[in-house]
């Protein structure tokens, strides 16, 4: 059989939630493929486990387990899984390795190494964004801010072509000009816990704005079905991130809602970096024909950089240790 059929294979003999090596090892003892000719075979396992995740093959799903390494099932075996006693990884067999392996480079990035990923993708959609620091906060210590403060916001204008159309809708409602989304972002979305506490803080810190959304890098598949559930009876929207931003996608949409002034109110009150973001806005949005391009631009430069070019990004998540899912392991 093909090493895709033996790792198919392994994974339905095993039944269970299998790291890369426990399916190499069991490839190895049952003779289902003949790994003669690679120097690294686990690592040709662990690439195959892999490639059916980025080719969005339905038949396998993977999550992380708690020492923070995917282990992968069969979707057809998911109401079977115990997603809440995953185990550490099973050390490879030294009979069965004849090569000896490197050590898997560990995943420090912080959240916030994330922004200006989000800040890339929001910049291709035509949306202005600012990190709102919230320990800058009146009380920024106190650990309730997170659930006041989004992480991120950002602004989509409303770009008519006819200049007597924009000044029209200016006059009839200014609002109508501009469109105010909310983000919380997360590194990771791995147990059905994780998800209901993310997507709740993204609720409480996004009721003020037009749109909310719950952010992050890698989510669970098992989560798919509550993920939606969620977004129907809240609202929020959820967001997808990719280590190359232009490949991130919404897997939600999120509701439209009202500006609630009363918490903008607040927000501009308690945060400087808040405020001044409102100052911005307004001023573009009040800005004459013969200023408003510089007034624009001085939003840009006020707003999170980004990236210009795809070099940019990989040097940055290599940099940072952001996982591109190209490779299960380094």
């Amino acid at each position: 059989m093909t090493l895709k059929e033996a790792t198919l294979k392994s994974l339905d003999d095993i039944k269970g939630l299998v790291n890369y090596r426990q399916v190499y090892n069991h490839i190895i003892e049952k003779g289902y493929f003949d790994f003669r000719e690679g120097k690294t075979p686990d690592q040709t396992v662990s690439a195959t486990l892999g490639g059916f995740i980025r080719n969005e093959d339905t038949r396998v799903k993977r999550v992380k387990d708690e020492s923070g390494i995917y282990v992968y099932y069969l979707t057809k075996d998911e109401p079977e899984m115990d997603f809440e006693a995953i185990e550490a990884p099973e050390p490879i067999s030294s009979e069965a390795l004849p090569v000896k392996i490197g050590g898997i480079k560990s995943k420090t990035y912080q959240e916030r190494d994330l922004h200006i990923l989000l800040s890339s993708y929001l910049k291709n959609t035509k949306v202005y964004s600012k990190t709102i620091f919230h320990e800058l906060s009146k009380f920024g210590k106190d650990n309730n801010q997170i659930w006041t403060h989004p992480d991120m916001v950002g602004i989509k204008f409303l770009k008519l072509q006819n200049k007597t159309s924009q000044k029209f809708l200016k006059s009839i409602n200014s609002i109508d000009t501009f469109k105010i989304t909310s983000y919380e972002i997360k590194k990771e979305i791995n147990s059905d816990a994780e998800l209901k506490k993310a997507y709740f803080q993204a609720v409480s810190n996004s009721s003020w704005a037009n749109y909310g959304y719950l952010v992050a890098l890698e989510i669970s598949d098992s989560l798919s079905d509550e993920m939606e559930r969620l977004n129907q009876s809240f609202g929020i929207g959820i967001i997808e991130l990719n280590a190359n931003p232009y490949q991130s996608k919404i897997l939600y949409p999120s509701r439209f809602r009202e500006l609630d002034f009363k918490t903008i109110d607040k927000l501009c009150k308690i945060n400087n970096e808040f405020e001044q973001f409102i100052e911005q806005v307004d001023k573009l949005m009040t800005a004459s024909d013969r200023y408003f391009k510089s007034t624009e631009k001085e939003l840009n430069e006020f707003c999170d950089s980004y990236f210009e070019n795809d070099t940019e990004v990989e040097e940055y998540c290599r940099e940072k240790n952001i996982p591109s899912g190209e490779e299960e392991i380094e």
